[in-house]
């Protein structure tokens, strides 16, 4: 048989998904099905939460892995519960050290961009909490997936080859052979349907399951990337590990269109979505074209209100409850006009992230993302692992007093937000769109098209989107309608249409209907998958 598997010339239609008992929508097909088969097991939508993301550290390591960070929402217990599990940078990663490395801003690869990660913490956090099984339970799916191996889906092969390519260029230290043993051991990435497996990444989460995540932050998991940071001339350090806890946090939210839109506090971009769906509201439109314009310049000035007030907590200058307050919203409103504005936000970047929705029937719903920021992260893999270390850490800033600037044990501003939906006070559900700076976009774009076109979370999700970059520079995707472009360009957007599907994220969505069926979409831009019984 002598195809190309990367081929699709004809438009593929995808349906709304139902469901009575329990969903999981996510990026992957395997990863969506070991969640739902946790549920069957006797576990509810957190375990299948956790059970999903670990799969995708083994089949999407292009997105995520063990040394990422991640956030989620929680309904469960009749109360909607914030996690923020994003790691702080070490204490010895000071502006005074990346500056010895050669470096006047953050980099992208190596150990300056390395902070704490924080997916093992989430899960044992969330299961001691509110999972009904074990992680001894709910890992087996990942464990037996990354020592057995799996077929590499299309889209994933396709992101895996391109970071091949750019590191083979660029990654040339001794520091970065782990990355290229473990994830390019025939000198290429694995093309669609070709067998992969990591004994090492194994081996890892089966650690990571019999010690609850202990061992990987005080125990014999936390000893080899320590081991591997002083070897290579990393500062990370035991003590930086042994003081990582996740975070429960008070998630905030806005009314839009007679609901409520839920995100997680700083130092996540949540509060874009919130401040640009807000300032959204209000304005009046003809045309779907003025619609996609005025969500252009809400995002532009929710951006710059971000990007110069948005960090860790501790160190920002100004309230999230200040930015969303109605007299500030509205100053801010009253700033949009008929044409493209500069904004004076900085330049978005994409990145690479997994992100999942679950319900189950007992009333248990869960937003969750993780992501080592930018693909496979840092390129460090701390070897005999599997653990592709995070970059995150490449969002820090080195001017001096900024709220967002590097100072040891804080965490950076960081980009993946988990969404969720009530009404009046009830729960609706999960919703996300990962991928970098796009998230927000998504959300508002997402939400947008399903509680002001009443389009279905399907349809909503197949939209063509848009991705503003900086300035006026806004890409599009080649199945906007042209009469759409042109307008914008005549308001004085700088438009670049692409077929680079990559770039304007994946969405997943499960909600809950008011009849208790339950109703998911998942991304036609990526593998994405609905299961469901």
């Amino acid at each position: 048989m002598n195809f190309d598997a990367t081929l699709y010339p004809y438009p593929s239609r995808r349906t709304v998904v139902y469901g009575q008992n329990a969903m999981v929508a996510t990026s992957h097909p395997l990863a969506a099905q070991a969640g739902l088969a946790i549920m069957q097991q006797g576990g509810n939508a957190i375990d299948a939460a956790i059970a999903t993301a670990a799969c995708l550290t083994v089949v999407e390591p292009t997105s995520n892995g063990l040394g990422g960070d991640a956030f989620a929402t929680i309904w469960a217990q009749g109360t909607l519960w914030g996690l923020n599990s994003s790691g702080p940078a070490p204490q010895a990663l000071t502006d005074q050290w990346v500056r010895s490395q050669g470096f006047d801003t953050m980099p992208p690869h190596g150990w300056a961009p390395v902070t704490i990660p924080g997916i093992p913490g989430a899960w044992a956090q969330l299961a001691s909490r509110f999972g009904a099984l074990p992680l001894t339970v709910t890992l087996e799916p990942a464990i037996r997936m990354a020592r057995e191996g799996y077929p590499v889906s299309p889209t994933v092969s396709f992101f895996w080859q391109r970071a091949y390519e750019q590191y083979a260029s660029t990654l040339t230290g001794p520091e970065f052979r782990e990355w290229f043993r473990v994830f390019a051991p025939q000198g290429r990435g694995p093309k669609a349907g070709e067998l992969w497996n990591s004994t090492d990444h194994a081996n890892t989460l089966e650690e990571i399951a019999v010690s609850n995540a202990e061992s990987f932050y005080r125990g014999k998991l936390a000893q080899k990337i320590v081991e591997f940071s002083q070897s290579t001339g990393g500062v990370m350090t035991l003590s930086d590990l042994a003081a990582f806890y996740p975070q429960w946090v008070t998630p905030l939210s806005v009314e839009f269109h007679d609901y409520e839109v839920w995100e997680l506090p700083p130092n996540g971009q949540g509060l874009i979505a919130l401040m640009a769906l807000k300032i959204l509201e209000e304005l009046p439109y003809s045309s779907e074209a003025e619609r996609i314009h005025q969500q252009i310049e809400c995002l532009k000035l929710a951006f710059a209100d971000a990007q110069k007030f948005v960090a860790d907590p501790r160190y920002m200058t100004v309230a999230a409850e200040d930015l969303l307050a109605d007299d500030y919203l509205n100053s801010r409103r009253n700033l949009i006009g008929e044409r493209a504005e500069e904004r004076g936000a900085g330049s978005p970047r994409p990145g690479g992230t997994v992100y999942l929705a679950a319900a189950d029937n007992q009333g248990n719903m869960v937003s969750y993302i993780q992501s080592n920021y930018s693909g496979f992260g840092s390129g460090l893999v701390v070897p005999n692992t599997g653990i592709a270390l995070q970059n995150r850490g490449h969002l820090f800033t080195l001017i001096p007093n900024h709220p967002n600037s590097l100072v040891p044990g804080k965490r950076p501003y960081h980009t993946i937000i988990p969404g969720f939906l009530t009404h009046h006070g009830k729960p609706v559900g999960p919703f996300g769109v990962m991928g970098g700076f796009m998230q927000p976009q998504g959300h508002v774009q997402v939400l947008s098209r399903i509680l002001t076109e009443n389009l279905n979370p399907q349809a909503a999700l197949d939209a063509p989107r848009f991705y503003w970059s900086q300035g006026k520079t806004v890409v599009v995707e080649a199945a906007m309608p042209q009469p759409i472009i042109t307008e914008l360009e005549r308001r004085g957007h700088q438009i670049t249409v692409t077929t680079d599907a990559g770039l304007f994220g994946r969405g997943q969505i499960v909600w809950r209907l008011p009849s208790g069926v339950l109703m998911g979409a998942t991304e036609s831009r990526a593998d994405g998958h609905v299961a469901c019984w």
